[in-house]
């Protein structure tokens, strides 16, 4: 039985796991969960717009990998493999990025291609539905820079990444309903505090559904 500890860095977060890995008598990889760990650390923040990654998004992500490495060391894991994703493959500084990370776990991280992404996603995905599970199926991964669909049964057979997430659309469609929704939380946070009375919430709250169609039109 061999200890490992796998790093997924995607664009809006990080994620650890650590299991105990051996091989079943059927030929198949099993793992037994030591740890399973996730940060929202938004590495991807603004690549889509500025082509690079913000200097303050990598700090937040190095720091997520210095807490990682030291559950890793202290689970006694003897392989670690960190794997980076969409934003950093998009960024024209993911150079500079990978070097601050593998100064932290002391091994290269593989930035992957999309199709090879799409592969992990598959593979992890179907890993534990055993052999007697051979129809064809699709399996679809919505991550924040990329959305992966890989067709497939026993093995990948068709695979594709789709430059469309979660932060890459909503910073480019809908990044000026934020300040919308944060009037709204704070105007009911307001009214439980009692600071507001009823009719101004009551105002306060249609404006705002007032306003929201027109800013989104204009965030077209």
């Amino acid at each position: 039985m061999t200890r490992v500890a796998a790093i997924d860095c995607g664009t809006n977060s990080i994620r650890l796991l650590v299991a105990d890995g051996r091989i079943g008598e059927d030929g198949r990889p099993h793992l037994s969960d030591l740890t399973r760990q996730m940060r929202i650390v938004r590495l991807g923040q603004g690549v889509d717009a500025r082509g690079y990654l913000d200097p303050a998004a990598i700090e937040r992500t190095v720091e997520a990998t210095v807490e990682y490495q030291r559950m890793i060391e202290a689970l006694r894991a003897t392989s670690t493999r960190f794997v980076a994703t969409s934003a950093t493959r998009d960024a024209s500084n993911s150079a500079d990025f990978v070097r601050q990370i593998k100064a932290v776990i002391g091994v290269e991280p593989e930035v992957v291609v999309g199709t090879e992404e799409a592969s992990l996603s598959f593979n992890g995905a179907v890993s534990g539905l055993g052999e007697s599970v051979t129809a064809p199926m699709l399996v679809v991964d919505i991550g924040g820079g990329s959305t992966e669909l890989v067709a497939g049964s026993t093995r990948v057979e068709q695979a594709i990444s789709i430059d469309m997430g979660a932060v890459r659309v909503t910073e480019k469609f809908f990044s000026t309903w934020i300040p919308l929704v944060e009037c709204r939380f704070r105007t009911r946070s307001a009214r439980s505090r009692g600071s507001m009375s009823s009719s101004m919430v009551r105002k306060s709250l249609w404006t705002w559904r007032a306003c929201a169609p027109s800013w989104a039109l204009r965030a077209r």
